[in-house]
């Protein structure tokens, strides 16, 4: 498929969803997160509250998402060092995490 990009979505519901905690969790995606190589798109934000519409999932605080130009950056990115390390410092917050991963095109 021309143009086929690798989609990672992922939604952290934070165990103290405090505004400090948010902000400081996406402050951490803009760290650690951003500049990968593969990299074609990067987001990182909180939830848009005002959008509570009866089909919006409202469970999480932090959404990341990053397009990749292949999956094999995408498999690059889950093993380089400032991911691991993203992890291992932002864990013991989460409550819940939930990776979407899809094939998209442009």
């Amino acid at each position: 498929m021309a143009n086929q990009q690798l989609s990672h979505v992922v939604f952290f519901t934070l165990k103290t969803p405090t505004p400090e905690n948010i902000q400081a969790m996406v402050a951490a995606c803009h760290k650690y997160l951003k500049n990968h190589p593969g990299v074609v798109a990067f987001f990182a934000g909180t939830l848009a509250a005002e959008y509570a519409r009866p089909v919006n999932d409202r469970a999480f605080h932090v959404c990341l998402n990053v397009v990749f130009d292949s999956r094999a950056s995408h498999d690059i990115y889950q093993t380089a060092p400032d991911h691991i390390k993203f992890i291992e410092e932002n864990r013991d917050g989460w409550a819940q995490v939930r990776v979407f991963d899809a094939d998209v095109t442009s």
